[in-house]
């Protein structure tokens, strides 16, 4: 397993080996991902994972270009999106506090507030977790969410989120590291 700062030094991937992702990786990132918080339990985040070669043309008619070469050399592709109505599982994932559930379902504006805010949580403990376990991840939002909701969550209630690229490096990055706001710029202590 690699160290949090190998994980975080991590770039962006732009272009993959063909080498497989098994299912068992996918299966463990997943299992290991699922533990890290969210709001009151909510567990939104539901995963599309794309390999085949027909689903993944569908997906690219619906990136921006400049996402697409690096898409076609992922060997899967993660569309991750939110379940807006994420509460309808709580008696699984909250059992202890049945008001949960009946606080988001009384409110559509928090229920997608509270589903996009920690899908967006879960898919980042994805990707850290799919780092610590050697894969490379090269996340997107340069898509159209529309087109990827009616091709891949149809009649599911699933909001598209953003979508990642999963694999392993072929080469390095072609771009440079771009800089970073320091402690004192974003941080304050009262």
């Amino acid at each position: 397993m690699r160290t949090v700062k190998d994980v975080f030094a991590d770039r962006t991937c732009y272009k993959y080996t063909d080498k497989a992702v098994s299912l068992e990786l996918l299966q463990e990132i997943y299992d290991t991902m699922k533990l890290g918080p969210t709001s009151a339990n909510s567990c939104p985040l539901r995963i599309i994972f794309i390999e085949s070669q027909d689903q993944k043309e569908k997906l690219l008619k619906c990136l921006m270009e400049g996402n697409v070469e690096k898409t076609k050399s992922a060997p899967v592709v993660a569309i991750f999106a939110y379940d807006t109505k994420f509460y309808t599982k709580m008696d699984k994932t909250h059992p202890i506090s049945p008001v949960m559930k009946n606080y988001f379902a009384s409110s559509e504006a928090i229920a997608l507030d509270t589903a996009n805010r920690n899908s967006t949580l879960q898919a980042a403990y994805f990707m850290i977790v799919a780092r610590s376990l050697g894969l490379d991840c090269g996340p997107m939002s340069g898509l159209d969410a529309g087109a990827i909701e009616k091709e891949f969550l149809s009649g599911t209630g699933f909001k598209v989120n953003f979508v990642c690229n999963l694999g392993y490096r072929d080469g390095d990055n072609p771009f440079p590291r771009l800089p970073r706001l320091d402690f004192a710029e974003v941080c304050k202590i009262v």
